[in-house]
């Protein structure tokens, strides 16, 4: 019922006797803060306690079953009486108050001083931005599986054991529901490890080394034993959860909440925009296909489709030099007094073929199947593989040292005779 006296920043007080202080948050957000927290200490030469006071002094007043639970632990639980104690006040936050119960009249000295870069929270904004970004790929790995179960059974060994012992649990409601209540006394324990570690560090430091020393081995073993995620539903579940690990620590990274919310929403909106520029792209890509020119594609004929073009094609070649001739602009006379036979060109020109039947019937006789030129060709080609058969076994050896391929071409006249 007593007035608590108010601190300032860079207050130094003195004094001896009972009282309650208490600092009141600015209001006014500058961005300068962002990772800034304010310091408590509290230190004399004789032991006193330290009890924060909550707004709600009466537990009858709680809202929630959570708020019950956490007023009725601050009263029940009180910290060890200590010579110092230092309490670090996040910028932007609730408004603390604290009582200082001295044993005997010694004075004792409360001083408020600002960091303006708290490097905890600094460390815990750039983990949530670590752990939101790289969340599939950690996912996915062996290593930090085993790190995430040892960190979760050290921090909520009441939700590692239920996980461990889910498979012994029947129903999915049942598990659900004692899931929720362990989470709930997880996190409340967690708050008030936050708020007592100093001095459960300074006053049982060899419990709390046996504490983490025990639960990390035994939650590493027993990871160890069920092995890796493997299946794709449970990789995506626990990339969730890791995003949404990131979150907690991004919102408790910074002091003011609004910065908080714009970063987690633009993580959110980089992580979305993979899928509208992944279908941007695949449209482009088809726009692009769609009026680019399109390649040309080269076709390999067969000897038939050959003869059979070369024959199109000069038929085709020879009408339109017919057509050129009979034409008003082709000069007739010249081109007749520079032929030798200037009937057969008028001849061609009226419809008649090129080549005249004696032409072919000679051209089949010197150079058709059974001519003398085809035969000469071929003993000609004969002759010479058997030369060179005897060269070829007497080089075999050295060419296989050698490790050289020489392609023997056994008709070197092939390709003049086709």
């Amino acid at each position: 019922g007593k007035n608590c006296s108010l601190l300032r920043e860079m207050d130094v007080i003195q004094k001896q006797d009972e009282n309650c202080y208490c600092y009141v948050q600015n209001r006014t957000m500058h961005l300068q803060y962002l990772w800034s927290t304010l310091q408590i200490k509290v230190s004399s030469r004789e032991k006193f306690r330290f009890e924060p006071i909550s707004e709600n002094n009466n537990c009858r007043n709680s809202e929630t079953v959570l708020e019950f639970a956490a007023c009725a632990v601050q009263i029940l639980w009180k910290p060890e009486t200590s010579t110092e104690t230092v309490l670090s006040i996040k910028q932007y936050g609730e408004d603390v108050c604290f009582k200082i119960q001295p044993f005997k009249i010694e004075p004792y000295i409360v001083r408020v001083k600002r960091e303006m870069l708290d490097g905890k929270l600094l460390f815990l904004f750039v983990a949530g931005i670590f752990l939101f970004h790289f969340a599939n790929s950690l996912s996915r790995s062996a290593k930090f599986f085993y790190l995430s179960g040892i960190i979760l059974s050290v921090l909520a060994l009441l939700v590692f054991v239920l996980l461990t012992l889910k498979r012994f649990i029947p129903r999915h409601s049942t598990f659900w529901i004692l899931m929720s209540g362990s989470w709930m006394v997880s996190l409340y324990f967690i708050y008030c490890f936050k708020e007592n570690i100093q001095w459960l560090w300074s006053e049982h430091k060899s419990y709390l080394l046996g504490y983490f020393l025990a639960v990390g081995i035994t939650s590493f073993a027993i990871c160890y034993q069920h092995g890796p995620l493997t299946t794709e539903l449970s990789i995506t579940l626990f990339t969730w959860t890791l995003q949404f690990t990131a979150f907690v620590l991004i919102y408790f990274g910074v002091t003011i909440p609004q910065v908080a919310y714009a970063v987690i929403a633009v993580s959110l909106c980089s992580k979305g925009l993979c899928y509208p520029l992944g279908a941007a792209c695949h449209i482009a890509r088809k726009m692009k296909h769609h009026f680019k020119s399109k390649k040309m594609v080269f076709k390999y004929l067969t000897e038939e489709e050959y003869r059979e073009q070369g024959e199109s094609e000069t038929i085709r070649a020879l009408e339109e030099l017919r057509s050129f001739c009979r034409s008003p602009d082709f000069p007739s006379w010249i081109a007749i007094s520079k032929l030798q036979a200037p009937h057969r060109f008028a001849a061609f020109v009226l419809g008649s073929p090129h080549v005249s039947p004696a032409e072919t019937k000679a051209h089949d006789e010197q150079f058709g199947i059974g001519s003398p030129f085809l035969e000469e060709q071929l003993f000609e080609t004969r002759a010479q593989s058997e030369q060179d058969e005897p060269a070829n076994s007497v080089h075999e050896e050295d060419e296989e040292n050698e490790s050289e391929t020489h392609t023997q071409i056994p008709f070197p006249y092939a390709t003049e005779l086709l």
